[in-house]
């Protein structure tokens, strides 16, 4: 697997950071507490003492999760490909059309993983559709 850094660089908190970036120790128990005890100091508003990003600290946080789970179930079904994609920033209506690419070229790399030959790459991030760091 690639080292761990495109989301988790934004994880302030150090101790949060090395836990999810350790997919040997790591646990789908342990990454619910990790989520668990960010929700408790968005409530408690103690993000900054606490060590979490505190600029755009759900989007960012819910990504690295969400990486951090791509690994774990990865890990856990290996005879499965289990992989996480960002097609980009994507011309939407979600994005009320401000993205960079067409919808089209966002899903290139959704189709791409999709159509993967068994024995293929698992538990990996792809930019698009290339491998990249988490």
């Amino acid at each position: 697997m690639l080292s761990s850094s495109l989301f988790y660089q934004f994880v302030s908190n150090e101790r949060v950071r090395m836990e999810l970036n350790d997919v040997d120790v790591l646990s789908v128990e342990r990454l619910d507490e990790i989520v668990n005890e960010f929700l408790n100091d968005v409530k408690e508003n103690t993000l900054h003492d606490k060590g979490w990003p505190t600029q755009t600290s759900a989007y960012t946080i819910s990504k690295a999760a969400m990486n951090a789970y791509t690994r774990i179930v990865a890990k856990s079904y290996p005879s499965l490909l289990i992989n996480c994609v960002c097609p980009g920033f994507i011309k939407t209506d979600m994005t009320s059309n401000t993205g960079f690419f067409t919808v089209e070229v966002g899903a290139k790399g959704p189709v791409m993983l999709a159509l993967l030959p068994v024995g293929g790459p698992s538990g990996l991030f792809f930019q698009k559709m290339e491998a990249s760091t988490f």
